[in-house]
């Protein structure tokens, strides 16, 4: 029997941030309930991927072209030397990907999006018609809040995108998003009449990780 695969990203400029915080409870719990299982951690700010080049689109062209779904399929398309270093980037990530089970995001909302160093990673691992069987869990913070009714929550693009990402594109209908709020209202004078809101969502956020 396969041992469950759990890949843990973190994507938050702050060492200490929520999501980190988040993530690594989740992670901790998961671990402690799968003590057989195969954990795999990139700090995608610590060790940053790279964008993609033109040599990795030649290589998703070539399987669009020749109706290649399967990724193992995907080195076909590499023939010269800029698309096997483009591939020498994208194939230890797309290794991770397709074997976990469990895809576990820690991510901070940057200017009403994802920060630029998980947006890095999504465009390396995104291939021609692509399928996954994994389940995804974002555990997420934001300056503000962006809960359902609020003004502002026509203006999140940071769980609308990663819940339409995965489902668009990947056809991964379980995603489960763990968002702590008003994050900003530790530093910033005008929300402070916000912080007891905060902590709320703190709290159960962190029972919520705690599976």
């Amino acid at each position: 029997m396969t041992k469950p695969h759990l890949l843990h990203l973190d994507a938050s400029a702050r060492r200490n941030g929520h999501s980190r915080t988040l993530s690594a409870r989740y992670a901790g719990a998961w671990r402690a309930g799968h003590p057989d299982g195969r954990y795999t951690y990139r700090d995608l700010v610590a060790a940053p991927v790279p964008f993609i080049d033109e040599a990795w689109t030649e290589i998703c062209d070539h399987a669009l072209a020749n109706g290649i779904t399967d990724p193992r399929r995907l080195p076909e398309g590499v023939r010269t030397p800029a698309q096997r270093a483009a591939w020498a980037v994208v194939e230890p990530l797309l290794a991770e990907l397709l074997s976990a089970d469990e895809l576990l995001i820690g991510v901070p909302m940057y200017n009403y999006g994802v920060p630029a160093c998980l947006k890095a990673w999504i465009d390396q691992v995104t291939f021609p018609r692509a399928r996954l069987d994994v389940r995804v869990v974002v555990a997420a913070a934001r300056g503000g809040t962006y809960a359902p009714g609020t003004p502002r929550e026509p203006v999140d693009h940071q769980e609308r995108y990663l819940r339409d990402f995965f489902a668009g594109h990947f056809g991964v209908q379980d995603v489960t998003v763990i968002a702590v709020e008003l994050t900003n209202a530790l530093v910033d004078p005008w929300l402070s009449d916000a912080r007891p809101a905060h902590e709320e969502s703190y709290a159960a956020a962190l029972a919520a990780v705690a599976v």
